[in-house]
């Protein structure tokens, strides 16, 4: 589009406007200029071919937007190269935002990329707000015709609409809350932005319980089963108020935290209840990976093993354990990281330096391969279907046999997990008993929470947390992490290979006094190096 092209209200619709020139009537066929014609389209019409040139950008640009102003979205769709689509949602567009007086204004061309700005009113219910926001276009060549068009997807409307998603003015929708931690201090996104999907969540289940009143709003609305996302606030309604189990103080220390490296997240928990106190993402497509995503978790899952270990009374602490470099099960082989091997040396010193052969060796002498799987529920709570208060994946170690049974050992093969479940392991072997993890009191709406079946063996339980405790210090492979970390502490490192991954997973879990958190750094490397300190700083905040 040429500098200073814009949209102009023209008898109560919207014209482009460029240099005086109007474009409501613009054809798509007609005057393009550029490329090659190399053959015929399926209509008989020159089929071009080559790169689009700035004229076709201009043209096309000019023609969509003419006719999306216009309020026809069937024409503008006709310049795109996926015209049912876009036709279905410019009429959406059209209707459920309710806009009038649109102005759209266009930037300089990048190459094929036109931004633009769009300017409207948005009118309901005897309410109008004035809206504004950027947008951009690519044009494409199309394959079948060779035409110039316009690429489409929905955040050509808007840019933060994605596939399955849609904009519409609504009264009827959560009322806004006013999220407080444990101490009275309110919580916004604004200020700690790794809140917002979960914020965005504990409005949309508890904004009407907790005595709020709709406003009008002008929201991204999604098919599936995630909370509306407010663009626009026409009308205020009456907020109510949410009590969380937060600590602001942590948070802020875990949205530090996570800025130190792209694709982490971290989790924080009071053992002695399973109150949540901080959850922090760093992550491109802001998705709350925290609580739902579903990755191996390295040798963090090794805590859960050396439970399982010691109640079935197979190791001690202070027991001598074989460590060579590598074991073999069923015919898979596993190798200790750099091929190190310990001779005559404790459980606990096998344990604190993550040797991996010391716990594959004992798999036969447990005699069951999906014991893992019960131990990790019965003692853990892991796949109870937690009820937080807000969505959350539980882990998951599905039964299995042979080398992939003996690969969960080490928290590999097919074992899933995200750093909300293994700081929930980590605080269920400090406190010696599974408190499921909580986000907001279950009194608020009389959910059931989950409990598991038994508590942790008492003389496991001691044995593992000062297994625990030697991880992180001497020549424990989190003592660097945990050097700075007072009080009475203890941890776990874990790197997770993955397919197709050059650097492993960092993991890191650690307890200290009555916080235990968990966090993971994709691509990060060994667990001490990076989500170790993750960990040490969410820790220093309690």
């Amino acid at each position: 589009m040429r500098s200073g092209a814009k949209v102009a209200i023209v008898g109560g619709v919207f014209v482009l406007v460029a240099g005086g020139v109007g474009y409501g009537a613009y054809n798509l066929y007609e005057g393009l200029t550029g490329g090659t014609t190399t053959a015929t389209s399926a209509d008989g019409s020159p089929k071009r071919s080559g790169p689009v040139t700035a004229e076709e950008t201009r043209s096309t640009a000019e023609g969509f937007l003419a006719a999306w102003a216009a309020g026809d979205p069937e024409k503008a769709a006709q310049f795109t190269n996926d015209p049912a689509t876009a036709q279905s949602a410019l009429s959406l567009y059209l209707t459920e935002t309710h806009v009038t007086g649109v102005k759209a204004t266009a930037g300089t061309p990048s190459g094929t990329t036109v931004p633009f700005t769009v300017s409207a009113v948005v009118s309901y219910d005897g309410v109008r707000v004035p809206w504004t926001y950027t947008s951009r276009l690519s044009v494409v060549r199309g394959l079948s015709t060779g035409q110039p068009r316009v690429a489409w997807s929905p955040a050509v409307v808007h840019p933060q609409l994605r596939d399955g998603q849609s904009l519409r003015v609504t009264s009827s929708g959560a009322p806004a809350i006013k999220a407080l931690d444990r101490n009275g201090t309110e919580l916004t996104a604004e200020r700690y932005p790794s809140l917002r999907p979960v914020l965005d969540e504990l409005r949309e289940r508890y904004g009407t319980e907790a005595g709020g009143t709709p406003g009008v709003e002008l929201v991204v609305a999604d098919e599936g089963d995630a909370a509306p996302r407010t663009l626009l606030t026409l009308r205020e309604g009456k907020p109510g108020e949410v009590r969380t189990t937060l600590d602001a103080g942590v948070q802020a220390a875990a949205e530090k935290a996570v800025q130190r490296y792209a694709e982490s997240s971290v989790v924080a928990i009071k053992p002695s209840t399973g109150e949540i106190r901080a959850v922090a993402n760093n992550r491109k497509d802001g998705w709350n990976a925290a609580f739902l995503g579903k990755q191996a978790p390295g040798s963090t899952m090794k805590v859960v093993t050396a439970a399982l270990l010691l109640e079935k009374g197979l190791v001690a602490a202070d027991r001598v354990a074989e460590c060579p470099a590598e074991a073999m099960y069923h015919g898979t082989r596993f190798h200790n990281l750099d091929g190190f091997s310990l001779d005559g040396k404790t459980f606990r010193q096998s344990f604190a330096r993550s040797c991996n052969t010391a716990f594959i060796k004992l798999i036969d002498d447990v005699g069951d391969d999906a014991a893992l799987g019960k131990e990790a529920r019965d003692v853990f709570g892991i796949g109870l279907e937690w009820k937080t208060g807000v969505p959350t994946w539980d882990g998951s170690v599905p039964a299995e046999t042979g080398g992939v049974a003996a690969a969960q050992y080490i928290g590999q093969g097919t074992v899933q997990m995200n750093a909300l479940n293994i700081a929930s392991i980590t605080a269920t072997a400090k406190a010696g008993v599974f408190k499921q993890p909580v986000i907001v009191p279950a009194s608020l709406d009389d959910r059931e929470i989950a409990r598991a079946p038994r508590a942790l063996d008492g003389s496991a339980a001691r044995q593992l947390r000062d297994m625990m405790r030697a991880t992180a210090r001497g020549n424990g492979t989190g003592a660097a992490a945990m050097a700075g970390v007072g009080g009475d502490k203890g941890a776990k490192t874990g790197s997770a290979e993955v397919d197709d991954q050059g650097e492993a997973n960092s993991w890191f879990a650690a307890f200290a006094d009555d916080l235990a958190a968990a966090a993971v750094v994709q691509s990060g490397g060994h667990g001490g190096d990076a989500a170790g300190p993750l960990v040490a700083s969410v820790l220093n905040a309690r």
